[in-house]
């Protein structure tokens, strides 16, 4: 009886675990197979939980890797809630990751959610923060000798260094920086453009990492406007190796861009697909597919900290499997056309 007992407890609790996680297996014969790439949705503003699943699903169906997505999530009701800071359960995961990817913004976890994370980053394995993940977390611990609060200049190269472009009026036109044009991350790589607008960065040159792609500030959020004038281009993509306290060295891409609207750009998307290729060893190919899985309609970015919003939504990590697609808030399309009709009207004029 006592067997029993613990058998069913095992099944209950592998079976609560993976409530709380979205995976997608490997697929044999396809070149990511037997690599396995975590994917962590944790910021309050650029719906990262529409886009990672979005990301997973090409890595997994297109090319074969097992690909797991891990979410904040509220404590006490189960659900997604991007505003839950301190709750990202499932990061066990990271255990057996050759790549990581994080979609973060000031997350202050509790220590057994991070020592995976710690141990991840203190064995000098590759990792890619994109958008607030050069503000990625809000808290003082030091577990693992990390000094988490300081993650981004420290891994990535930059922390939170301000808006450049105007914030929700003016987008960020991705122009590859000619002397490493050939680098395999950007193997068919071009015509990127972003929403969600430039950031200054202020720690990065070409003298401590490789810069990849500038971000030019544009009039509008539609790559047709023109270039702002006066505005200096900012590094957008760039390649940076950090040091582990222990002084393994290990490398960190990092990008300004990534609201999920900005990941309907084919040439913006390609950057992280092939990112997962070169940095789980692999040969990157000349154009990957980059093909959504499923309909993908991004929500506008914004802040949705007001009100029971995930609450209402209820949603689960099973809920964006394949075959589905929720949508947090209002379409991005729709905000982006009318920023592009009231930019046009004021050029006509």
């Amino acid at each position: 009886m006592r067997t029993i007992i613990l058998s069913l407890t095992c099944a209950l609790t592998a079976t609560a675990a993976q409530a709380n996680t979205l995976s997608f297996p490997g697929t044999k014969g396809k070149p990511g197979n037997g690599k396995h790439i975590v994917l962590i949705a944790g910021d309050d503003e650029y719906r990262s939980e529409e886009s990672c699943p979005m990301l997973a699903k090409i890595l997994s169906k297109h090319h074969g890797f097992k690909t797991t997505v891990l979410f904040s999530q509220n404590k006490e009701g189960g659900f997604i809630d991007a505003n839950a800071q301190k709750n990202i359960p499932g990061t066990k995961a990271v255990n057996t990751a050759d790549f990581l990817i994080l979609g973060l913004r000031f997350r202050d976890l509790p220590d057994d959610q991070l020592k995976p994370l710690a141990d991840y980053l203190n064995a000098g394995k590759p990792v890619f923060g994109f958008r607030t993940s050069t503000h990625g977390f809000r808290t003082k611990s030091k577990l693992g000798g990390i000094n988490w609060g300081n993650l981004g200049p420290d891994v990535l190269g930059e922390g939170w260094a301000g808006h450049y472009g105007g914030h929700g009026s003016q987008g960020a036109r991705g122009v590859i920086n000619e002397p490493h044009a050939k680098h395999p991350i950007l193997n068919g790589v071009s015509d990127v453009f972003a929403e969600s607008d430039v950031y200054g960065v202020r720690r990065v040159t070409k003298d401590n990492a490789t810069i990849l792609v500038h971000g030019v500030v544009t009039e509008a959020l539609v790559p047709e406007s023109a270039d702002v004038k006066g505005k200096q281009p900012q590094p957008a993509v760039w390649l940076k190796k950090y040091q582990t306290p222990e002084g393994k060295e290990g490398t960190a891409l990092c990008t300004t861009m990534g609201s999920s609207c900005d990941l309907d750009n084919e040439g913006l998307r390609r950057i992280f697909i092939n990112a997962a290729f070169h940095f789980t060893g692999l040969e990157v190919p000349s154009k990957v597919d980059v093909s959504f899985v499923d309909p993908f309609n991004p929500s506008r970015f914004s802040f949705l900290n007001r009100g029971d919003h995930f609450k209402k939504l209820n949603l689960k990590p099973a809920d964006f499997g394949y075959g589905k697609s929720p949508q947090i808030t209002e379409p991005a399309s729709v905000f982006i056309n009318k920023n592009a009709e009231k930019w046009k009207t004021s050029k006509s004029q």
